[in-house]
């Protein structure tokens, strides 16, 4: 008997290590894979990317908008030296003529009058993200100010931005490892397959300056809480604080998260709900006090933030404005091609591919392959659906942990989702190009980047449920591995034109 529990514990001990190794490495590959294509990537894309910048170099300045403003000297001076335009042109290669050679490797007296006059037409441009909400900024101002001090203004210094996405996908790996781990302890495919499905995640938003990636992190950690608020009787108010200030952060990141405020409050209200029907509530009282004051002080403070800089509580009406939308009439949102069967396909089918591989076009094409676009879609919808309705149909039997863990995955996505689509009926978007009045649907993926990891724990269970059946694990990781694959297989193939870029960290 203690011969057998000494063996048990040394294959334990064994798998153990192997698993630590095995996120070690996962963390690394996605650290690499990330500064790889930050570094391929020139500036500025078509994601916003000089909007978002542009609010870097002004928290970087303490100097954050205070209203809809023009960009900043600062930054047009970079804007007109660094940009490229590859993102945008028609010309299908850069050996063909169209794209003239970097400012950088011209004449002085060839590029001196040019710049300055690009750099004047660029600080006349109002940033319609100024009202964004400001901890992405105000991070990646305090990381811009640490790259100052070591490297000289210039082309090095923006890659810095962007390298500070590195240090946030490994945190994101240890995330989605830490919460498949509390949730399911039992499976080693869940504990390894949900971190690898991040590992190799191929949304491009990782590869820019943008407050996007700052979102997965922040509701990651709010997640891990809320489930172990379900988990614990007794919750620590340390916990409880840490839980709170996660919530709160997420929306400090971007007004798309606010869904996800939403159901983090119903999460809360309705363990408060189950502790008041177990007569436990007053032993947990300080923690919820606790855990809803550190959630809804900041976001108070934020929307008064809004109100006295932009004019309302979430400071988008301003940007509305300047996009020029319109609001429709409640009755006129039910006419919309989304409540047809052909427009709903088309809403969820161009937003999951997007979600899965973003939105970056490199001379004028989308980075996307239709066939690999077919698979995200197809996949998530046969993977995603099998996962959350199999394993909350089999509930019975299983952990209250389990079960409200997969409630709350899928309530996040549905909710981000369910945003998403009442956007694009609530407005009349005039001239703008996205969306428009053709295409009317909100299909930047980058958006749900707050629920991925809730998404890849459903859709790991997902492949669990359609390949795990039997007494072999060899048929979960060989379709695990086959996601992977196809991911990264055609992102190379995609961004491999990138490389060749004269604008571009390789060649500057």
């Amino acid at each position: 008997m203690k011969i057998t529990s000494s063996a048990s514990r040394r294959h334990t001990g064994s798998r153990d290590r192997v698993d630590h190794w095995t996120i070690l490495l996962l963390c690394i590959i996605a650290g690499a894979r990330v500064l790889v294509y930050c570094a391929a990537f020139p500036f500025f894309n078509n994601v916003d990317e000089v909007a978002h910048f542009d609010l870097v170099v002004k928290y970087s300045h303490g100097q954050p908008p205070n209203g809809f403003e023009p960009l900043s000297p600062e930054t047009a001076q970079y804007v007109a030296r660094y940009a490229t335009p590859e993102y945008l042109s028609q010309a299908r290669s850069s050996t063909s003529g169209h794209v003239p050679p970097p400012p950088w490797v011209r004449g002085p007296g060839e590029t001196s009058a040019d710049l300055a006059q690009k750099a004047a037409s660029w600080q006349r441009v109002i940033n319609p993200e100024s009202s964004q909400a400001p901890l992405y900024y105000a991070l990646a101002g305090c990381w811009m100010n640490l790259g100052r001090a070591f490297l000289p203004a210039g082309g090095a210094l923006l890659y810095w931005i962007r390298f500070l996405n590195v240090p946030v996908i490994v945190a994101l790996v240890l995330l989605a490892h830490f919460a498949a781990r509390m949730i399911f302890p039992e499976s080693r495919f869940m504990r390894l397959g949900v971190p690898a499905l991040v590992a190799f995640f191929p949304q491009d938003a990782f590869y820019s300056i943008q407050n996007d990636v700052l979102s997965p992190v922040c509701f990651g950690v709010a997640f891990i809480g809320l489930v172990r608020l379900f988990r614990d009787e007794h919750l620590t108010m340390r916990a409880g604080l840490i839980t709170g200030l996660a919530i709160a952060a997420t929306g400090f990141v971007k007004v798309s998260n606010l869904p996800l405020l939403g159901v983090a409050a119903a999460a809360i209200l309705f363990k408060a709900w189950q502790l008041g029907k177990a007569n436990k509530i007053s032993a947990a009282f300080s923690t919820l006090a606790v855990l809803a004051l550190s959630a809804g002080l900041p976001l108070a403070g934020l929307v008064v933030w809004n109100e006295m800089r932009f004019g309302d509580a979430t400071g988008s009406a301003g940007k509305i404005a300047l996009l020029g939308w319109t609001r429709k009439p409640f009755t006129y949102w039910w006419v919309h091609p989304i409540f047809s069967p052909a427009g709903l396909w088309t809403f969820w089918h161009e937003l999951i591919a997007s979600f899965w591989r973003g939105e970056i076009v490199w001379f004028g094409q989308r980075l996307a392959l239709k066939p690999i676009d077919y698979f995200y879609s197809i996949s998530s919808v046969i993977v995603l659906g099998t996962g959350a309705v199999r394993a909350i149909s089999t509930c019975v039997g299983t952990t209250d942990l389990r079960r409200s863990s997969l409630w709350l995955s899928l309530a996040s996505f549905v909710a981000a989702v369910a945003y998403l689509a009442a956007l694009s009926t609530a407005f009349d978007f005039g001239g703008c190009v996205y969306p428009s009045r053709a295409h009317p649907y909100f299909i930047s993926g980058r958006l749900l980047s707050g629920v991925l990891v809730p998404f890849l724990l459903l859709y790991a269970m997902g492949l669990d449920q359609l390949f795990g059946r039997g007494k072999s694990d060899l048929p979960r990781w060989c379709a695990l591995g086959v996601a992977v694959l196809i991911a990264t297989i055609s992102e190379i193939v995609l961004q491999v034109p990138v490389f060749s870029s004269q604008y571009n960290l390789f060649h500057m």
